[in-house]
């Protein structure tokens, strides 16, 4: 969750750094520093501040640091508090070696201790400031070779990075399941936790994967494995340009993704049909169970794939929160397949149950957003999303193109097993691809989202109600207003709310209903009036021109017609749209909520 950088060339390594560190901020962090290799007289000089990158970059302002060897980090505190002391980087006890860390050492107490034994002091809370102070303890004169010794006692899940004053002109990269990347430049290299980082100075990356160790100096990189064998590796080109990490006139990172989700849903059916694997497909045929694991949104995303898994492919399906089911015990045979979603491909929970599946005998699929991310190359198919970086911490884009790629998905299984026709997988594909459009529209009614959003901002409590394969987006729509207005929400099938939840309405309570006109609208049209009869405050999101709705509901955001199977993809555009306006007029960081991180790479 933390983000890592590091540079080694001829350009003053701190305006490199801070910018790399502003590209990170999406990650979520509470505090940020930098360690440089000071130009003149090769000593460790280490800054850091509570607080936002900004804060930082105030702190630097007048002092003059200049150095070619740096590293930098943005710090979510796990061990010990949001502090100054607590911050990384961490820097050894006689100030040769700098360190910065993302994620979790687990056997760090019993490290500790034995470093405490040793005489060695420590200032912080931190479990990264073992790893300082054990590559001291462990020196043998070559960092890389102390790598190496350091690397076999960690135990956990980490990546870090690290310098020092013995061996100024280069930086050492170690990964063990979390994520780092080496960047490849003319006369300069990097190590960062993510691609946009440093998408200013290259595009070109090596991927490290786990119990890999990196050496990086101005004009080489060398990979290792743990045991010390050199490793060829071949970098990865990425096509994309940094402009698009920028807001492009929004106001809001998050805005601007809401927006271009006409895109990313049109980029997503065209790169599924021409990336299809038809090795996966042949596979599916002999499947007798599917499972499908994420965390947050992607989790809601795997419910509604659900639905059309078992309606078009007619392959069970059940839908597990990654942690749980980690934890869980599986039931698994050669006929298992295990789908994990995750937008970074680096989400910790997904990706050691898909690894612990895997080595339990089951077939793996991602489901990712991020090219050379692990998920992409640890699971045995990949399948991938086309919305460039997301760099607001509530998901959106990628939420609707994970339906598009679940539901192409789908579609293709249910042909190649013979359980729809192609006429009928024709017929839903030439709907599909109108989607883009009729998203479109609805965002063209985000002046009207904005009032509404004004009347019920206020609110304390909302509810959220849908039926069938709109009860996911019901989910959805509540955690959006959660993560980033700080609203007590809860989504909730429309059925069971007189098992509980009704006891809850009254005339204070928004309840937002997701009504659109298909096969279950009479159902939910009744759940709608038993809400008005408790005097509820009623927000329907339903198809254009159904005048019948209108009449029961206190407002009304219409989408555009369009088959059954489709109409999760357009319902939960107005509710991403809600959260957002309601989020801003109450004065809330949509793109970086409190608490929150982009990539969760710890558990």
């Amino acid at each position: 969750m933390c983000g890592i950088i590091g540079y080694v060339g001829k350009r003053n390594a701190v305006p490199v750094l801070l910018y790399g560190l502003q590209r990170l901020e999406y990650r979520g962090y509470d505090s940020a520093g930098i360690a440089v290799i000071e130009k003149t007289d090769r000593k460790i000089i280490v800054e850091k501040q509570v607080g936002k990158i900004k804060d930082l970059q105030e702190h630097l302002w007048n002092k003059k640091i200049e150095g070619h060897t740096a590293l930098g980090h943005t710090r979510w505190a796990t061990h010990g508090a949001p502090t100054i002391e607590n911050a990384h980087p961490h820097t050894s006890q006689k100030g040769t070696i700098s360190i910065v860390h993302n994620g979790i050492i687990e056997n760090y107490l019993e490290l500790k201790k034995e470093l405490l034994d040793k005489g060695y002091r420590f200032k912080s809370e931190t479990d990264t400031e073992v790893i300082a102070h054990l590559f001291e303890d462990l020196y043998t004169g070559d960092l890389l070779e102390t790598a190496f010794k350091v690397a076999k006692k960690l135990r956990g899940a980490y990546a870090v990075g690290v310098i020092s004053t013995y061996e100024p002109d280069r930086i050492i990269g170690i990964k063990k399941g979390s994520p780092l990347i080496v960047g490849l430049g003319k006369d300069e290299n990097f190590i960062a936790s993510d691609i946009p980082a440093v998408l200013e100075y290259t595009k070109d990356f090596i991927a490290l994967d786990d119990g890999e160790i990196a050496l990086v100096k101005t004009d080489s990189v060398e990979i290792f494995n743990i045991n010390g064998k050199k490793i060829e590796k071949k970098p990865f080109h990425v096509t994309w340009d940094v402009s698009v990490a920028e807001k492009a006139g929004y106001k809001h990172f998050m805005q601007k993704e809401i927006h271009e989700q006409p895109r990313t849903i049109g980029d997503t059916i065209t790169g599924f049909s021409s990336s299809k694997d038809d090795q996966l497909f042949c596979m599916l045929k002999d499947v007798d169970r599917l499972y499908i694991i994420a965390c947050g949104t992607s989790y809601h995303a795997g419910l509604i794939g659900k639905f059309w898994i078992e309606r078009f492919a007619k392959i069970p399906v059940e839908v597990d929160y990654a942690s749980e089911y980690r934890y869980r015990d599986r039931i698994i045979n050669e006929n298992s397949v295990v789908m994990g979603i995750s937008q970074s491909g680096e989400t910790a929970d997904t990706r050691f149950a898909l690894l612990d599946a895997k080595k339990e005998g089951a077939k793996t699929i991602s489901l990712v957003n991020v090219v050379g991310s692990s998920l992409s190359r640890e699971t045995d198919y990949v399948l991938y999303t086309y919305c460039g970086p997301e760099i607001g911490v509530a998901a959106t884009k990628t939420f609707t193109a994970q339906l598009v790629s679940l539901l192409l998905f789908a579609l293709e299984a249910g042909v190649k097993k013979g359980t729809i026709s192609f006429r009928d997988y024709e017929y839903i594909y030439n709907q599909l691809i109108h989607i883009p459009s009729k998203v479109e529209d609805i965002l063209g009614k985000d002046d009207q989202v904005k009032e509404i959003a004004h009347r019920y901002m206020n609110a304390s409590d909302f509810l959220f109600l849908g039926r069938n394969i709109n009860y996911p987006i019901a989910l959805e729509g509540a955690l959006k207003l959660k993560e980033i207005s700080y609203i007590h929400a809860e989504g909730y099938p429309a059925g069971e709310m007189k098992h509980g939840p009704i006891a809850l309405i009254d005339e204070k309570m928004p309840v937002v209903c997701v009504a659109p006109k298909d096969r279950f609208y009479e159902k939910i049209f009744s759940n709608i009036q038993e809400v008005k009869a408790r005097k509820g405050k009623v927000l329907s999101v339903a198809t254009e021109g159904d005048s019948q709705i209108k009449q029961i509901s206190d407002e009304v955001i219409y989408i555009s017609q369009t088959i059954d199977p489709l109409y999760p993809i357009l319902t939960v555009i107005p509710l991403q749209m809600l959260s957002y306006h309601i989020a801003t007029l109450l004065g809330k960081d949509v793109d970086q909520p409190r608490n929150l991180a982009k990539t969760v790479t710890v558990e």
